[in-house]
């Protein structure tokens, strides 16, 4: 794929908005587009939100600079993780929760190209049930995580694509947040 074809980022995100902390995703993309209004030194970049990942999905893929995934994780220590992720073959393409490290790998596949440089934003939930509004916690992690991603998009307009991990200083920014 050529330089001339590259669109910028995209930060993709997934959760069901009827399941409690699960809906960090969609949230994380509604409060971040609702930033970028306000925010017009940072690069053009494109959102996706669906309910999990599909095949389909990795025609979305093709094309872009660098790609953020996020989802809710109960697993993650809190408010958040972020891990640089690579394609990998796993049972998941098969099932009805796709990793998005096995959608990395169809994209390869189908495409026969690597795809762009990802992280996955991992923000830490606390309940999933049905019918739940989003806890206090995981409001205050999508917060932090919010500022996170506030740098991750400042790092591409100053062309320096390393973001520290929260707590770490990196030219003035922080996050803080409780061990």
């Amino acid at each position: 794929m050529s330089a001339a074809m590259i669109t910028g980022s995209l930060v993709f995100a997934w959760g069901n908005p009827s399941r409690g902390d699960d809906a960090l995703g969609p949230c994380f993309i509604e409060r971040l587009e609702t930033l970028a209004a306000v925010h017009p030194e940072w690069p053009p970049f494109e959102t996706l939100t669906d309910f999990q990942l599909q095949i389909e999905h990795a025609l979305d893929l093709g094309g872009r600079a660098r790609i953020l995934f996020v989802d809710a994780s109960f697993t993650c220590n809190p408010p958040f993780a972020v891990s640089t992720i690579t394609p990998v073959r796993d049972a998941s393409f098969s099932t009805h929760a796709l990793s998005p490290q096995a959608l990395l790998q169809v994209y390869r596949d189908v495409t026969g190209l690597e795809p762009p440089p990802t992280q996955l934003l991992a923000i830490r939930g606390e309940g999933f049930e049905l019918g739940e509004d989003l806890s206090n916690a995981a409001r205050s992690h999508l917060d932090a995580a919010l500022a996170w991603a506030a740098a991750w998009l400042d790092a591409e307009a100053s062309s320096n694509q390393d973001v520290p991990a929260p707590g770490c200083r990196a030219k003035g920014w922080r996050v803080e947040f409780e061990p």
